[in-house]
């Protein structure tokens, strides 16, 4: 090794001792007399000092600068009195410098790398590997990595067995679009990379290998946001002859463990984790991924404003619809134009508009009102425990878009009131979603989750008859309003898995051409099994304290999918393409 110890290794219990250290000029300082550098490496920072009596040392280090990297030698001391950094592990001791090694100079780097300053994510991704030297990145690398470590030896340590799956598999179009793999030697045939090992761990425990567990790499080909990447990471999970509780309470101990392993100040806010099933959690905080961390619960008040003087209610309770309203404590406050400001959030989720009443003083005020009338409105008040000072909102439209809608204004006003506590973890579990829901652009039936979901044994009668009433035994894990995990019980019987493929309109001849291999594998003693997948990037993002998964993914790619850092996706050589069998077609 060309060091004796890293540069966040000595202690005062190494003064009077050589060491050798290698890293990078992290910071300069001449305070004329002596030169100060503090050296950096992964590990932390060590000061070295470089003292004019040795004057070739002193020389080389009066030409030295940020970033260029150094090999030096020299004996550790302790710090005078009142110089020492006590938030640094190495701020009690310093090196003298004896003998000085220019391993490598630097350019100056595009942006400064010694401070904590924004900088424009275009260049920190085209110079990634500057940027994965400040601190801030080199742990949430370290960080990262401590949590795959700590969900690999929990689950090894409970006799699961991790088990690579393929890249290159067989395309079987079942939710995001694919990316697709052609082939050089079956030209017109193409391989896709997996969306995840779905259906490889699910023949992992036909195959009896009932306890499953692998950190695998997904692919989507999707649109982009802060918390998702073309390419991302799992935890895939499978085990055989389990119920969803089975599932869900190792899953919840693993949870539990290592985010008390990982992060031991922050406080997890309810154990066991609460439970709502997706009806509750969508009518009580209009989302099914629900922040906990604060109350604001919406309340359905559809009863009260059935053939109400405000025609936007009436009608749509007429229609089937719903009205869901939220207090805000306090919010009275808000002016017009943040009102305006909630409303336009509510329309990006589908609302028609926001209505809301104040109470001010003893008097009720907004836009319903009037035609509310002076009874329905006090009845309203009362629901909601309206308090002088208030205000309600209101959203009026069919179930997901009233609830989320006006879950999307809760998050808001949440985030702009600071009602958001810090070191606080809020899981909870989301249960009893719907098997089937209707696809917004074809209008045709489609499985919420994936195909390979069993619907709960007291639903199967109705499968046929009534499909969109059926409860899938899905399970979702939810922290502070992110999904961080997602899984089912499986259907292991080939008959039933054709009844689920036939309501989907998937014909005979398809099923064969996309599924063949999992029902031929029914044939064989398929074991009842369920498992889970957790989004270990977005875990990584809420462990962090960061606002996106790019920040704790080494080299990740920007918010169009591309890699800045290696220009890809690139151009092909032509004979490149005609090995293949592709030509480029203009559009």
């Amino acid at each position: 090794m060309l060091r004796t110890h890293t540069c966040g290794e000595l202690t005062v219990k190494n003064a009077g001792k050589p060491a050798t250290l290698c890293g990078w000029v992290h910071r300069r300082r001449d305070h004329g007399g002596l030169i100060f550098v503090d050296l950096r490496d992964r590990y932390g920072f060590t000061q070295i000092v470089f003292d004019p009596e040795n004057t070739s040392t002193f020389a080389a280090a009066e030409k030295i600068r940020p970033e260029w990297v150094l090999k030096i030698t020299g004996l550790v001391r302790k710090r005078l009195e009142g110089a020492e950094r006590k938030e640094n592990p190495t701020g009690g001791i310093e090196v003298l410098v004896e003998k000085l090694e220019v391993l490598n100079e630097a350019k100056t780097p595009p942006f400064e790398i010694d401070v904590e300053k924004d900088v424009g994510e275009e260049v920190r991704l085209q110079y990634r590997y500057l940027d994965l030297r400040r601190e801030r990145m080199s742990k949430n690398l370290v960080l990262r990595h401590k949590l795959l470590q700590a969900t690999r030896r929990f689950f090894y340590d409970r006799d699961f067995i991790e088990i690579e799956t393929p890249i290159l598999i067989k395309g079987t179009p079942e939710g995001a679009r694919e990316y697709i793999v052609p082939s050089r030697l079956y030209h017109g045939q193409f391989y896709v990379l997996p969306q995840s090992p779905q259906q490889l761990k699910q023949l992992s425990m036909v195959a009896g290998l009932d306890r499953y567990m692998q950190i695998a790499r997904c692919f989507r080909d999707e649109d982009l946001r802060g918390d998702r990447q073309p390419e991302f990471t799992q935890m895939d999970l499978e085990m055989s002859f389990v119920t969803a509780e089975d599932v869900m309470q190792i899953n919840e101990e693993a949870l539990i463990a290592i985010t008390k392993e990982l992060k031991p100040d922050v406080k997890i806010q309810t154990v066991p984790f609460p439970r709502f099933s997706w009806q509750e959690a969508m009518e009580k905080y209009g989302s099914d991924k629900p922040d906990l961390r604060y109350g604001l619960a919406l309340t359905n008040v559809t009863d009260l404003c059935e053939k109400c003087g405000f025609a936007v209610f009436a009608d749509t309770v007429a229609r089937k619809g719903i009205v869901q309203a939220l207090r805000v404590p306090g919010g009275a406050s808000f002016s017009r134009k943040d009102i305006d400001d909630l409303t336009d959030n509510a329309k990006i989720y589908g609302a028609k508009g926001l209505a809301w009443i104040k109470l001010v003083k003893g008097k009720s005020e907004g836009v319903p009102v009037a035609k509310l009338g002076e009874e329905l409105t006090k009845k309203m008040g009362e629901r909601l425990q309206l308090q002088d000072g208030d205000i309600a909102f209101f959203t009026a439209d069919m179930l997901e878009v009233a609830c989320l809608s006006l879950g999307a204004v809760r998050c808001e006003i949440a985030r702009r009131l600071k009602l958001i506590p810090g070191n606080v973890f809020a899981f909870c579990w989301i249960t009893d979603f719907p098997m089937f829901e209707i696809e917004k652009e074809t209008k045709q039936i489609t499985a919420m989750h994936h195909p390979f979901t069993r619907p709960k044994n007291e639903d199967l009668d109705r499968l046929r008859l009534d499909p969109l009433h059926v409860k899938a035994e899905a399970y979702d894990i939810v922290l502070n309003g992110y999904e961080i995990g997602g899984g089912s019980i499986r259907i292991h019987e080939r008959d039933l898995q054709k009844e689920i493929f036939d309501i989907l309109k998937v014909s005979d001849e398809d099923a064969e051409r996309r599924f063949g291999h999992m029902l031929k594998a029914f044939q064989y003693g398929a074991p009842p099994h369920g498992g889970i997948a957790w989004g270990l990037d977005r875990i990584a993002m809420l462990f962090a304290g960061e606002p996106n998964i790019r920040e704790v993914i080494a080299f990740p790619k920007d918010q169009k999918g591309k890699d800045l850092l290696l220009a890809a996706p690139s151009i092909v050589p032509e004979s490149q393409l005609k090995e293949l069998g592709i030509r480029i077609s203009e559009s």
